[in-house]
């Protein structure tokens, strides 16, 4: 197999669908650093978000790149009106209750979303997209806009948590929440901002699943494991270790379909989750979170 051959089948798909995992993986990221539990609903709330886009599409007749902004902004709001109705009430709790419960909201996601839009499979646009060739690499249009995006999220991101009062509120509040409490941050709105952060970047990992792939309602549960395993594999509450992870599982999963079935391919996730677990659980990054 020649360089060109490697980089087009391989290591460009792993590279976007890691830029996918990562995207999902700060979510997670986000939540555990500033609450202290592991979202499992995270995955649907992606579907949910890349369906809302589907939504916008549809309805108001616009291109789905258009849609993607009104689906983050949406989500976003979703996802605080899940903490308010679901999480909120336990908080005082052990957080194992609200990890537990996440699982139930996970289930109802779902559910919304098949009796909404139904359980086949569907996409954004109709045809065939054609890849440009690009010094022999052959690339397609909404593969650069998915790499393109989410460089730009991240950066968005790293900017407003060092530069912005808000986003060092945040800091604050992940590394002691007492502390902040005293020193004058509102974590209530923290909290909530935590929320439309990680539901917006819900609605990009899940609408660039579906535009690379396709819209079915199993799609966030199928990818939930991949983007858990990128988040412990980059050091749970790190931002920089949920992008190099979704990057190595995402590379992974593609190289893994030299020696397994493709179908099977979900299983070097698992795998690289084992590996973290047994001799490095506290991931690449370890240290201060955010």
């Amino acid at each position: 197999m020649d360089i060109q051959s490697f980089v087009n089948f391989f290591l460009l798909p792993g590279i976007v669908q890691g830029s996918i995992y990562a995207l999902g993986a700060i979510g997670i990221t986000l939540v555990f650093a500033i609450m202290r539990y592991g979202h499992f609903a995270h995955g649907d709330l992606a579907t949910f978000g890349a369906f809302i886009a589907l939504a916008f599409t549809t309805m108001l007749g616009v291109s789905p790149y258009v849609a993607l902004p009104l689906a983050v902004l949406a989500t976003g709001a979703f996802a605080i009106a899940i903490d308010r109705l679901f999480y909120a009430h336990l908080r005082a709790l052990p957080k194992i209750i609200t990890t537990i419960a996440s699982f139930g909201v996970a289930l109802m996601l779902r559910s919304f979303v098949q009796v909404v839009w139904g359980v086949n499979t569907t996409s954004y646009t109709r045809g065939i997209t054609r890849p440009e060739n690009w010094f022999g690499i052959r690339v397609k249009s909404h593969e650069i806009v998915t790499l393109l995006v989410a460089i730009a999220l991240v950066v968005a991101l790293h900017l407003f948590l060092t530069r912005n009062k808000w986003g060092k509120a945040m800091r604050a509040m992940s590394d002691n929440p007492e502390l902040a409490l005293f020193s004058g941050v509102d974590n209530g709105k923290v909290i909530s901002l935590t929320w439309i952060i990680a539901g917006g970047l819900c609605a990009a990992s899940g609408f660039f699943l579906g535009l690379n792939t396709e819209l079915k309602s199993l799609m966030g549960w199928n990818i939930l494991l991949p983007t858990f395993a990128a988040a412990i594999l980059g050091g749970v509450g790190r931002i920089e270790g949920a992008i190099v992870g979704g990057l190595i599982v995402g590379i992974a999963e593609e190289l893994s379909v030299l020696v397994i079935p493709g179908e099977y391919k979900v299983m070097s996730a698992f795998g690289i989750l084992l590996l973290v677990l047994l001799f490095r659980p506290t991931g690449l990054f370890r240290g201060k979170i955010l």
